[in-house]
C-alpha cells in the first residue's frame, strides 16, 4: 500500500496556503476584530435575534468572492456546476489541512465557510434536480440565492423516518401538495430563498420510503420563522419554522416522490466524513498548539513539557490524532471506488471518533495553558464550543455508533464482520 498522498493533492495545499498568505490574511487583519478576543460580539446581532451581522456575512461573501476568483471555491464540485469534480480524499486532506491552520477567515468555523467551499446540496440538486431546481445551485456558490435545509423537527432529531411533518394532495384536483409541520434547527433559513423540506406523504412512522422532499420558496404564504435558537457558539443561524397549509405545485419535489431520505442521506453522508476531516483537523492545532506552550512555559523552575502530568494526556491525543487522521483518508479514498452507503459504517466511525477527539484536545489546550487558556484571548474555547455541536448533529455519535453496529453485528442484512 501507498500512504504517500498524490502530488496533485499536495501541489493543492501548497497553492492554498500561498492564496490565503497573500489574499486572505491581509483582508483578515483589516478585520481582526472578528477573529481576536471579541469575535463572539463583533459577529453576533444580539438585537436581531443573536444572529450573524450583516458585517460578518459581507466579509465572509468577499472571502468567497476571491477564492472563487482564484479557482479554489468550487473545488469539490461537478465540473457541470463550475467545478474541478475533486476527489473525497482530496477534499478530505484539504479540509483537515485548513483547519489544522487554526481560525481565520481562509476556514471559519462558526459559518462553516471556506476558500474551498462545503456544499453538500449542491451535487444533489445537479443529478436530480429539475432545470428550475438547478438555478439555485449558482445562486448557493456565490449567496445570492441561498437554499436552505430542514430535515429536523421538534419532537424528531436523528430519528426523522419519524418526522410528523406532512404533505398531501390537495383537495381541488390540482395535483398540488399541502405541508403542515414544524422544523428546527432550519439553518440559514433567514438568508435563503428556498427551504429544502422533508415531509412524509406516504407510508407510516418509521419507513424509509414516503419521505419527499420539497424545495419551498421562503416567501410562500404559511412558511413562517418563528424564532431563532440562541446556541453554545453564537452568532446562531439556526431557526424554529412553522409550516401551515403551505401550498407547493408538483414541482417542488426534488428527485421523486416518497424518496427523499435518499436526497437527505447524500447530503449528510457526504458531509460526515468532511466534518470528520475538519475535526482531525482542529484537533492537530490543538495538540501542536499546547505541546509549544508547554515547552516554553516555565513551571516550578522547568518547562510544563517535562511534567509527565503534561506529556502523557498529550501524547494520548497524538497518538489517536494520528490513527483517526489516518483512517479518515483511508475511509475517504475507499469512497472515491466504492458507493460511500456500502462503507456507512467507516463514515460513522471516522465522524464520532473525530468530532469528540476535537472536543478533548481543545479542552486539553485549555488545561495545559492554564487561565489563559481559558480566556476569549485563546482560541481554545472558540473551538470546543463550535466543535461540541458536531457530537450531536449530522446524527448524534450514538446513532453513529448504531451505524457501527449494524454493520459489525450483521443487523438488518448490514455486511457482518468476518
Amino acid at each position: 500500500m501507498d500512504f504517500e498522498l498524490p502530488k496533485e493533492i499536495t501541489d493543492k495545499l501548497a497553492e492554498l496556503d500561498a492564496f490565503i498568505e497573500t489574499e486572505i490574511k491581509p483582508l483578515e487583519r483589516e478585520n481582526i476584530r472578528f477573529f481576536d478576543h471579541r469575535r463572539e460580539n463583533a459577529r453576533t446581532d444580539w438585537d436581531n435575534d443573536g444572529r450573524p451581522r450583516d458585517e460578518w456575512r459581507a466579509l465572509i461573501s468577499e472571502m468567497e468572492r476571491r477564492a472563487d476568483k482564484a479557482g479554489h471555491l468550487r473545488y469539490g464540485l461537478p465540473k457541470s456546476c463550475g467545478g474541478q469534480s475533486a476527489s473525497n480524499l482530496a477534499i478530505a486532506v484539504i479540509r483537515e489541512h485548513l483547519a489544522a491552520k487554526g481560525l481565520g477567515l481562509h476556514n471559519d468555523l462558526q459559518d462553516e465557510s471556506s476558500v474551498v467551499g462545503n456544499f453538500p446540496i449542491v451535487p444533489v440538486l445537479d443529478a436530480y434536480g429539475s432545470p428550475e431546481q438547478k438555478t439555485y445551485i449558482e445562486g448557493i456558490i456565490t449567496g445570492r440565492k441561498h437554499l436552505s435545509f430542514a430535515l429536523t423537527e421538534p419532537g424528531h432529531g436523528s430519528d426523522a423516518t419519524w418526522m410528523e411533518t406532512t404533505g398531501v394532495r390537495a383537495t381541488d384536483g390540482s395535483g398540488d401538495w399541502i405541508l403542515n409541520g414544524m422544523k428546527r434547527w432550519n439553518s440559514q433559513v433567514g438568508r435563503a430563498h428556498g427551504n429544502l423540506v422533508f415531509a412524509r406523504t406516504s407510508g407510516k412512522p418509521g419507513d424509509a420510503r414516503g419521505i419527499s422532499a420539497f424545495i419551498v420558496p421562503t416567501a410562500t404564504p404559511g412558511h413562517r420563522i418563528l424564532y431563532n435558537h440562541w446556541t453554545f457558539n453564537m452568532p446562531s443561524d439556526h431557526a424554529e419554522v412553522e409550516l401551515k397549509d403551505v401550498r407547493v405545485p408538483d414541482s417542488a419535489i426534488l428527485h421523486r416522490e416518497g424518496e427523499g431520505l435518499m436526497v437527505a442521506q447524500r447530503f449528510v453522508h457526504e458531509n460526515r466524513i468532511r466534518q470528520a476531516a475538519a475535526s482531525a483537523g482542529a484537533a492537530r492545532y490543538c495538540i501542536q498548539e499546547a505541546a509549544n506552550y508547554a515547552k516554553n512555559r516555565i513551571a516550578f523552575g522547568e518547562p510544563l513539557s517535562k511534567k509527565q502530568a503534561v506529556q502523557f494526556p498529550l501524547v494520548e491525543l497524538y497518538a489517536e490524532c494520528e490513527l483517526v487522521r489516518n483512517f479518515i483518508f483511508k475511509t475517504a479514498w475507499q469512497m472515491d471506488r466504492q458507493d460511500p452507503l456500502e462503507i456507512s459504517d467507516w463514515v460513522s466511525i471516522c465522524n464520532f471518533r473525530a468530532n469528540r477527539l476535537a472536543c478533548e484536545a481543545a479542552d486539553r489546550a485549555m488545561q495545559v495553558h492554564g487561565g489563559i487558556g481559558y480566556s476569549r484571548a485563546m482560541p481554545f474555547e472558540h473551538i470546543y464550543r463550535h466543535h461540541r455541536r458536531y457530537r450531536i448533529t449530522e446524527g448524534t455519535e450514538e446513532v453513529q455508533m448504531r451505524r457501527v453496529a449494524q454493520y459489525l453485528f450483521g443487523f438488518s442484512g448490514k455486511r457482518a464482520t468476518a
